[in-house]
Parts: C-alpha cells; sequence; structure tokens
C-alpha cells in the first residue's frame, strides 16, 4: 500500500492522527465519515470529507460513507455555541434523501471499494434503557464534559447544553463499534470539531471489544469571518444544490479566492498529482495576475460537481458580465435562452412590467428591487459613481422606461465591479 498519510500530509489534509494510524494503513482497511442531515444539501465544507474518502480509496482502502439520520435527530453540539433547533423525522428523511443523491454523484457507489450507510438502520431498534446501560456505563461524566464541544457549552450561562445533545459523543461513539463489528471498520474520519467525538469512539470499542481503532482529522475550512462552512451555520453558505447556489456562483466562489489561500485550496480540493501542482504554483507566482491556479481550481470543482456543461455555462456568463468587450450593445443581441441562463444563475427577481413602463426613477427602482436595503444605501452607491444599468455607468437619478431594458424585458444591475443583480419583466 502506498503511504496515504505522506499524501494527506502534503495536501494539508490533516490535523490530527491517533497514534499508530500509520501502521494500520499499510494493510486495507476500512474507514468511514458521517454526514448528518440536517438541511436538504452538502455544503463546501462538505467536499473535505467526500475528498478523504477518494483518497482512500484510491489507495485502495474500503471506504464507507454514513448519513447520519438518527445522529442527525439529536444535532451535533460541536463548536456550537447555542441549542439545536430539532427536525422531525419527515425533515430528516427528506434531507437524507436529498444528501443520498448528492453523495451518489460525487462518490462511486458502484465500486466495491464504497459502500454507503445509514445509522437509523441499527438505531432504530434499540432501547433507551438498552442503551445508557450497554452504551452509557463505559463513559463517565467526567470524561464526556472534558471534551471541548461540551465544555464550551456547558459555560455559556444562558443557554448550557441539553441532556439531549450531551449523548452525541455517545451515539456516534456506538456507530464506530457497529462498524467496527459488522463492517470491520478500524478508522473514523471527520473535522478537526470532532476529535472528541472520535476518540469516544475509540475508547468505547478499546472498553467493549478490547481492539485498537484510529482516527484522523483534518482542517475545517472556514469564511472570511473566520466560522465554518456547516448546513446549519447562520449566513451565506456555498452550497451543493444548484437550487441553492448556483453553478455560476459556484465557480465565481473559487475565481475568488485569495492569493493567500489558493495555493492551499489547489492542494486540499483537487486530485492533481504533486508535480502538476508544484508546476502551477510556480506560474502562478510569476504571474498572479493572470489567477492561473483560482481559474484551474474554478474548473475542477465545477466540472466535478456540476458537470462539464453547467462550467462551461459558468464561464460564458463570467464572460458576459465580466469583460469589458462585451458592451452595451451586445447585451442588447443576446437571445433569450442566454439572458434566462444569465437571470437563473445570479440574484435575481419579476419586477411588474406596468409600473416600469410608466416610468420609474432609479433611486425608487433600486430600492424596490431589493438591490440595495434601503435608499440611502443606493444613493451612497450612485453618488460613487458605483451604479451600472445594462453595463452603462449611471451617474444622476435618472428616470427608467422602456428604453432601457434588454431582451423585451431585462434590466441588468451592476454595483461595483462584482455585484450582479437581473431583473426580469412580468
Amino acid at each position: 500500500m502506498q503511504n496515504i498519510i505522506d499524501e494527506l500530509s502534503w495536501r494539508g489534509l490533516i490535523q490530527n492522527k491517533v497514534p499508530g494510524v500509520e501502521e494500520q494503513l499499510k494493510k486495507r482497511t476500512t474507514i468511514y465519515i458521517g454526514f448528518d442531515p440536517t438541511s436538504n444539501s452538502l455544503h463546501l465544507g462538505s467536499l473535505l470529507p467526500i475528498i478523504m474518502l477518494i483518497h482512500f480509496q484510491k489507495m485502495g482502502h474500503q471506504s464507507l460513507a454514513l448519513i447520519g439520520e438518527a445522529t442527525g435527530m439529536i444535532g451535533d453540539p460541536s463548536y456550537k455555541y447555542d441549542r439545536r433547533i430539532f427536525l422531525n423525522q419527515k425533515t430528516l428523511q427528506k434531507n437524507t434523501k436529498s444528501i443520498k443523491n448528492q453523495l451518489s454523484k460525487l462518490l462511486n457507489f458502484h465500486s466495491e471499494k464504497v459502500e454507503l450507510l445509514n445509522n437509523f438502520n441499527w438505531m432504530k431498534n434499540i432501547s433507551f434503557l438498552k442503551f445508557i446501560r450497554d452504551i452509557g456505563k463505559h463513559f463517565s461524566i467526567n470524561y464526556l464534559i472534558s471534551k471541548d464541544s461540551v465544555k464550551k457549552r456547558v459555560k455559556n450561562k444562558n443557554d448550557g447544553i441539553s441532556f439531549t445533545e450531551f449523548s452525541y459523543s455517545l451515539i456516534q461513539g456506538y456507530d464506530f463499534l457497529y462498524l467496527n463489528q459488522k463492517k470491520n471498520c478500524f478508522i473514523q474520519i471527520g473535522g478537526s470539531d470532532q476529535w472528541g467525538n472520535i476518540t469516544a469512539g475509540i475508547e468505547l470499542i478499546r472498553k467493549k471489544t478490547g481492539k485498537k481503532a484510529y482516527g484522523i482529522t483534518f482542517p475545517l475550512v472556514t469564511k472570511p469571518n473566520g466560522k465554518k462552512f456547516g448546513k446549519s451555520e447562520k449566513g451565506e453558505n456555498i452550497w451543493l444544490d444548484k437550487n441553492r447556489t448556483s453553478p455560476y456562483k459556484f465557480y465565481q466562489f473559487w475565481i475568488n479566492v485569495s492569493d493567500m489561500d489558493i495555493e492551499k485550496f489547489i492542494k486540499i480540493y483537487t486530485f492533481l498529482p504533486k508535480e502538476k501542482i508544484n508546476t502551477l504554483i510556480l506560474k502562478h507566482r510569476n504571474n498572479p495576475k493572470k489567477r492561473l491556479l483560482q481559474k484551474k481550481l474554478a474548473c475542477e470543482m465545477t466540472k466535478w460537481v456540476h458537470g462539464n456543461e453547467a462550467y462551461e455555462k459558468a464561464i460564458n456568463i463570467s464572460n458576459i458580465l465580466f469583460e469589458k468587450k462585451y458592451t452595451n450593445t451586445f447585451l442588447q443581441s443576446l437571445d433569450e435562452k442566454t439572458i434566462f441562463s444569465i437571470y437563473k444563475n445570479i440574484p435575481h427577481m419579476l419586477f411588474p412590467k406596468k409600473e416600469f413602463e410608466k416610468g420609474i426613477y432609479l433611486l425608487d427602482f433600486l430600492k424596490k428591487s431589493s438591490f440595495f436595503s434601503s435608499k440611502s444605501q443606493a444613493n451612497r452607491a450612485l453618488n460613487a459613481n458605483s451604479i451600472f444599468i445594462n453595463k452603462i455607468s449611471i451617474k444622476e437619478n435618472i428616470l427608467l422606461n422602456k428604453e432601457n431594458v434588454i431582451g423585451k424585458k431585462y434590466i441588468l444591475l451592476q454595483f461595483g465591479k462584482k455585484e450582479f443583480f437581473l431583473i426580469k419583466l412580468k
């Protein structure tokens, strides 16, 4: 077996590991990663565990992708500062189906090296008394409360931590024990926030069976505000579902990765070989303005998640919106199919056609369109010469009418260099 630890370490995909895991990985080993269905879509952060599974497959190991419908009922308290809102079973089942479909597109479940499982299938028949007697007895309160995920919540005087969330580590630990006994699984992998849950499972396996089990964590990818990408995190997220994050917006996320992060991202998010990545990095450093690494990463990721056709559309839309050669005259020549493709992929809304045809002043239009949160904000942008309509710079509060329409029913709004909004008259 090739040394997968060296490969993952070079890529920056290992945060912590249990001693001895390298020796275990010298032979074919079964590993697992869990995905809780607390939303109907996976997100940017979910790509790392999927990428980890694929790396292990490529090295000849057996991978288990576990959808945690049972653990999703509880909610992982790790790195959460407030109590979770519990989802009902119908919602969890719907989310489970959606996530299963997404995983099926990204992982090859027809391969003998990967299997999809659902922990509700073995948790649903276990009684509460049996669980706390057979599993709970192996964990002291002192041990559980020492976990960072629990410790931080206990210190939260306003809310604390519920017994339900407190029990999460036990249930995830039982998953590891079950997979160890039924699937001969010896390694659990997760984000760095899962270290406490993983080690709880390792401890349970040791106490119940006397066997040695292992864990590996990878670094969390965070937003610019320092918070992790997560299904239940507040604020904007980058979803894998095209209906929640359009392929164009997904593509643009990678294009806009900073030079400070791009060398790290090209290693952790792609499967390009080391030699290829090092060559690309050197070329990028010689001329960073060309954004060679960002373009390569955007290409690899968009094609993988959304397919070649979506990638080509994202390129086309990006060119139309950002390239200076695509002027107002060019916009006027676009066919309905192309404009509608842009409409679906960038922020948009319907606007009453009759209200527009009789004439509406720009600031009133911007406020009603929701492109700006207030008329005063729109006015400041106008005074800063940052407003464009159909790629034409607007410097005063003009009266808009049908002459400002492209494709008979669209108006393209732009704020600054990167923010676009498409109005469709109806």
